[in-house]
């Protein structure tokens, strides 16, 4: 830690104004979780991949980020069961990486859990929009009902709202299944490489847009993932975190491999890559296009996609609130964000990033270019998270983790080079996006430099490592 850093004594009431309810959830809630954050990129999203790259391109970009998934849940799984604290990504670059390094990746994540609901309540409000519901010509009253009513759950409680995370996460599982069910008869091999080949650098009817486009199409292969990171933040409020956690966030990626498969291969196996790939709505599209007309099975899966983007929507709000809540508790931003109120729940932490949300949301009504900020931010914090758990296993190799990464630091390397990839696609699709992302960044680190810093929190759970190591080196401990 740099000599400039200082902490305040805060008090010993500091902490009972910051407390969580634990013991709430188990490792099936905790599987759901990281389901539920990720459903909605089913649903919706992974599709425009198929204009970057081809089926091919997206086949093996998808390939590329789920193996970079796979090999950092796996990282992510052992470092939660070391450090089971709120901070999750934060606390871990914190004790891997020193405060700087903990601060920029707990703003990536931060950055990335507030503006994907954002996103998110644009392809809600376009749902509702096309379902013809409410008469609603605009869609702002919908992002503002979604955010009063889902942070308005999560201010009551973790357990209520976990509980019904988990129940809205079953139905749009259901619905994933009978889509799939619905689609497999119209499937042909010949659809998966309609779209013409391009005049581009290795073009073929596998890789119509060539071999950049594999890489272009990387954001979107994300979107089958994006946001399973977040099941360590409910750490504190897990009952068993050393077991739960790596169990929750394991299976949790297992189910979201099964569908990723399934739905990249019988959407446009169904309907045809070319007829999927500019569109909003693409179970539905294919339903349609591949049954012509409207069949029931179509309106069916279009209402339960709308409980699957409610379902990350949800969830994600959570995972912004934890990650705001432990920034904050340990002083790196304002303090009074981490206050909890009579239920345990971070009120404040809850309701200015919604409120942010909103209005990006209402203003932009821009879902793919929020989800583009979205995506970068995710991007960063995988480098610095992979980093982290290399970093630890090579300097701290005596760490107490009841759960323990297979393959060590060579899978955590895998999902590090894939991650740095992932870094580059950001910028290859929307350069706009990826530098307001890293604008953030930037103005974030300068108040961590030049004020936060100085004012951190000695007493909060990600910092109590570094108050031992530096009571050690006072007693001349060289360890």
């Amino acid at each position: 830690m740099g000599r400039d850093t200082h902490y305040d004594d805060v008090g010993q009431g500091y902490l009972a104004k910051r407390q969580l309810r634990t013991g709430r959830a188990g490792w099936v809630l905790l599987a759901g979780l990281g389901v539920s954050y990720v459903i909605s990129g089913d649903y919706s999203g992974w599709n425009s991949g198929l204009a970057q790259g081809g089926w091919g391109g997206l086949l093996l970009a998808t390939a590329c980020m789920a193996l970079m998934y796979t090999c950092m849940v796996f990282g992510l799984a052992e470092m939660a069961s070391a450090m089971p604290v709120a901070g999750a990504g934060y606390g871990f670059a914190r004790r891997a990486l020193g405060p700087l390094g903990g601060f920029a990746t707990g703003t990536a994540i931060l950055i990335e859990y507030t503006i994907a609901p954002a996103a998110i309540v644009v392809f809600i409000g376009g749902y509702v929009e096309s379902l013809g519901l409410f008469g609603l010509t605009n869609s702002w009253p919908v992002y503002l009902a979604c955010y009063v009513v889902f942070v308005g759950v999560h201010l009551y409680g973790v357990g209520e709202a976990l509980r019904l995370m988990f129940v809205i996460t079953a139905v749009a599982v259901v619905g994933l299944g009978v889509f799939v069910v619905g689609m497999l008869p119209t499937v042909e091999w010949s659809k998966l490489f309609d779209i013409a080949p391009t005049d581009a650098l290795g073009a073929s009817p596998f890789l119509p847009f060539g071999v950049a486009g594999v890489l272009a199409a990387f954001v979107y292969g994300i979107w089958f993932f994006l946001a399973v990171e977040g099941v360590p933040l409910a750490a504190e409020e897990a009952r068993d975190p050393s077991k739960d956690m790596p169990r929750g966030i394991v299976a949790a990626m297992l189910v979201l491999l099964v569908f990723a498969a399934f739905i990249l291969v019988v959407a446009p196996g169904g309907a045809g890559s070319k007829a999927l790939m500019t569109s909003d709505n693409p179970l539905v599209h294919a339903l349609r296009t591949a049954y012509g007309g409207n069949p029931v099975i179509a309106d069916v899966v279009n209402y339960i996609g709308l409980a699957g983007l409610v379902a990350s929507f949800f969830s994600i709000i959570y995972g912004y609130s934890r990650q705001l809540f432990a920034l904050s508790r340990a002083g790196y931003l304002p303090r009074s964000l981490s206050l909890t109120g009579r239920r345990k729940t971070p009120y404040l932490a809850l309701l200015i990033p919604a409120t942010i949300g909103f209005a990006l949301a209402a203003i932009t009504q821009n879902g793919a270019k929020l989800i583009n900020i979205a995506v970068f931010g995710a991007a960063v914090s995988y480098v610095l998270l992979m980093v982290s758990h290399i970093v630890l296993r090579v300097r701290e190799p005596n760490l107490p983790r009841p759960y323990r990464t297979p393959g060590g630091i060579v899978t955590t390397s895998i999902a590090l080079v894939l991650a740095c990839a992932a870094v580059v696609a950001t910028f290859l699709v929307d350069i706009a996006a990826a530098g307001i992302t890293a604008g953030i960044l930037v103005a974030a680190l300068a108040y961590f430099w030049f004020y936060s810093r100085h004012r951190l929190v000695a007493q909060a759970p990600e910092e109590e490592f570094e108050a031992i190591r530096r009571a050690e080196a006072e007693l001349g401990d060289p360890a």
